[in-house]
């Protein structure tokens, strides 16, 4: 039996990961916070997985169990850390924990300045349709999907939301480092000047450590009319094949966009060319899963990107 404490699980991911976990056999999850909001408490309640009280209680941490999880603002001082620590437990952040259940799967990360949550459900989409078992993380509530956070078992296949930003306050590592993904999509890059990335240099060694993160033999999916990426396609390790995208043969009638394929012109229910984009980047990732063009096309038409 495998125990699992989460410390600080009343974020919108971490409480999405206290959910997911709960539900592999032979895993039990117990977290704490200070202060939990809806709708993070009544799902918790829910699954009968909300701390009894709020607070920290490093009496809670014992030599039983067999991995603490840091949500993003735990801080170094806190007493369950500490305790941990002290009793030499293992000690992962969400992204280290979401690659250790998935290191012997394939994993799809997306990445970039925008664009991630689109394309990673896109891909979603498409591989429910076609009914393939899929380990995933989204940072968004998407309808027909109950939890951001999926892992299981059985899937041979991971799909990863990428982040580039900070860990946690313990680990100033990017999120996407953790994840070393044999198929990467990269969006495009848009600097913006912040605490954690306050040059544009900082910003795109990010990337540039992401990619030289990736499996032997990855697969490197990108937009090529984003002009940093395509300067660092052109320092790729030996063994990292890349493949660009960009806008796919399109035709607007009646208000409604059509991809145009070699079989048939696809009605879609997204119209832009940033969203065709995607569309091209997500057939491009699933393309290396054994993911046929006519399989894709046939499910990504009623693609719609509604939250909810």
């Amino acid at each position: 039996m495998q125990r699992v404490h989460i410390i600080a699980t009343g974020s919108a991911t971490m409480h999405n990961l206290a959910i997911a976990i709960s539900k592999k056999s032979n895993f039990v999850v117990t977290s704490s916070d200070q202060e939990i909001a809806e709708p993070a408490l009544s799902r918790l309640k829910a699954h009968g997985l909300l701390p009894e009280k709020m607070g920290w209680f490093p009496e809670r941490i014992h030599k039983g169990l067999s991995a603490i999880i840091l949500g993003r603002n735990v801080e170094t001082n806190n007493p369950e850390l500490l305790k941990a620590k002290e009793l030499g437990l293992k000690i992962h952040s969400l992204p280290e924990y979401l690659f250790l259940q998935t290191r012997s799967k394939t994993r799809i990360v997306i990445g970039g300045s925008f664009g991630k949550t689109t394309i990673t459900a896109m891909i979603l989409h498409v591989l429910g349709k076609l009914r393939i078992e899929t380990d995933y993380l989204i940072n968004a509530d998407l309808e027909n999907y109950n939890c951001r956070i999926k892992l299981s078992y059985d899937s041979r296949i991971a799909v990863f939301e990428g982040d580039e930003f900070q860990t946690s306050a313990n680990e100033n590592r990017p999120k996407f480092h953790f994840y070393k993904p044999q198929i990467a999509v990269l969006t495009g890059i848009d600097w913006k000047p912040s605490d954690e990335y306050s040059t544009l240099s900082a910003y795109l060694e990010q990337f540039r450590k992401f990619i030289d993160l990736m499996e032997v033999q990855g697969r490197l999916i990108y937009c090529d009319s984003d002009e940093h990426l395509k300067l660092m396609t052109e320092k790729l390790r030996r063994d990292i094949v890349a493949f660009a995208y960009n806008t796919p043969a399109h035709e607007i009638r009646n208000g409604l966009t059509y991809l145009k394929t070699k079989k048939a012109d696809i009605a879609l229910k997204v119209s832009g060319e940033q969203n065709l984009q995607y569309i091209e980047g997500a057939r491009l990732a699933c393309k290396q899963i054994g993911v046929t063009d006519d399989q894709f096309y046939n499910a990504i038409g009623d693609f719609d990107v509604m939250m909810s």
